[in-house]
């Protein structure tokens, strides 16, 4: 899922970097509140084009047994952090590394720290040309699930009480090995851990699913339920307008 942004650009390379939630809350409670029994009513973080990093995102999270919205800053700032700034952005925590050290930056998989991200797409550049030539901006390639319904990432978020601006809750989206994936795999060999169904939604924010358990839940989703189109070049760039247009197939 993508990049990560400097000078305003998006250069290829990291995975899980860019994504998109354009559809409004209205329609996520059916798709998305509904099941998990909660209501999604701010617009907060919805109609989304090209979420990017440092940016607040719509988030789920049940720490207290109970599903809600919260805004979370896409990028994980640790409980004892004194700054936001950090050498590069926490964005995604390895699923490898999860199950090996237990914890992200001191932030374990349990139900106090497991969030889902809201999403209906995600942006990748291919590898081949990150690898060659960091400046050519490829094309990206959004990629959805079963035709384009919302999802939830798979993530973990923490807050960080010692800040001098004041607390900050962040997060960050959870990856795993995309090579399985006919439709990722090519472009690039992670993904993000995308939960496409309500059970897994409920599993994930289930105060009784163990960190292991809850682990188990990351693997590659199906092949089948992906497609993949071209998007805008525009896409590379966070200060361009966000619309429809970014999700059009270019010509030529």
């Amino acid at each position: 899922m993508g990049s990560w942004r400097e000078g305003g650009y998006a250069y290829p390379g990291s995975v899980c970097g860019r994504y998109s939630n354009t559809v409004g809350p209205e329609e996520l409670g059916r798709q998305i509140g509904d099941q998990l029994g909660m209501r999604i009513h701010d617009s907060a973080g919805t109609r989304r084009y090209n979420v990017a990093p440092t940016e607040d995102v719509l988030s789920i999270v049940a720490s207290d047994g109970e599903p809600r919205t919260r805004m979370l800053r896409w990028g994980l700032v640790p409980a004892g952090a004194s700054t936001v700034k950090t050498e590069r952005p926490w964005i995604n925590a390895k699923v490898e590394t999860l199950r090996s050290k237990g914890s992200y930056f001191g932030v374990k998989p349990d139900v106090a720290h497991r969030a889902l991200i809201v999403a209906d797409g995600f942006y990748e550049w291919a590898m081949e040309d990150a690898k060659a030539k960091r400046k050519l901006k490829p094309p990206p390639l959004h990629f959805q699930v079963d035709g384009g319904r919302a999802f939830c990432f798979a993530g973990l978020w923490t807050t960080a009480p010692q800040l001098e601006g004041g607390v900050v809750a962040s997060c960050t989206i959870v990856t795993c090995d995309g090579r399985s994936n006919r439709v990722v795999g090519p472009v690039h060999d992670r993904m993000p851990v995308i939960l496409p169904d309500p059970e897994l939604w409920r599993a994930w924010l289930d105060p009784s699913v163990a960190p292991a358990e809850a682990l188990s839940l990351c693997e590659p989703v199906a092949a089948e339920r992906c497609s993949a189109r071209r998007a805008s070049q525009a896409v590379n760039s966070v200060r361009s307008p966000e619309g429809p247009e970014l999700l059009a197939t270019p010509s030529g």
